[in-house]
């Protein structure tokens, strides 16, 4: 039972350790990144569709993202929405695709990103302590059925978890901070 209350446990702390990274991939460094535009979402005949579902994104440079739309027509509802997400990145638009350049950091607004950076971490270490008090929550329920040493034992091992994967975020931030710095 307790085996099973801490595999619960791991399954969601990887899942907010998953979440973290996919939010730090969001945040542009300086160089082309397609999941920057992930949360671009465009006005597709009335309904809000990510950009992903219209069109293919490319790096076929360092600084440089191209957007093929699957259909032309709404090449100009893409360009717009790519600017309206507010990514600081300038767009251009040949026709076919639209060219995403991304422009170099300047040392202030690198600072800035790792403070945001920062802040998701701390938002991916508040869900592990979460779902680390609700596991822990559930082994003291256990009190009566099993053993105060086998209660012990899977707070400790709940406890060597959470630290694994507080550990992980922090690695993860660590390469996102030296990636955001990097000039």
């Amino acid at each position: 039972m307790i085996e099973e209350l801490l595999a619960e446990a791991a399954t969601d702390m990887g899942q907010v350790v998953e979440h973290t990274a996919q939010e730090f991939a969001t945040v542009r460094t300086g160089r082309a990144n397609p999941q920057i535009l992930s949360r671009v979402q465009v006005d597709y005949y009335g309904s809000r569709t990510p950009l992903q579902q219209l069109a293919t994104v490319s790096v076929p440079e360092a600084r440089l993202l191209m957007v093929t739309p699957f259909d032309k027509s709404i090449l100009a509802d893409i360009e717009a929405a790519i600017r309206e997400a507010g990514l600081g990145l300038s767009t251009g638009n040949d026709g076919n695709i639209i060219r995403i350049s991304f422009p170099i950091l300047t040392e202030e607004r690198r600072r800035d990103l790792v403070k945001v950076v920062r802040g998701m971490a701390e938002d991916g270490r508040v869900g592990i302590r979460r779902a680390r008090r609700a596991c822990k929550e559930d082994l003291e329920a256990l009190e009566g059925e099993i053993s105060e040493d086998d209660i012990h034992r899977g707070e400790r091992s709940l406890q060597d978890m959470t630290d694994a994967h507080t550990d992980k975020i922090d690695q993860q931030l660590a390469q996102k901070e030296q990636d955001l710095l990097e000039v």
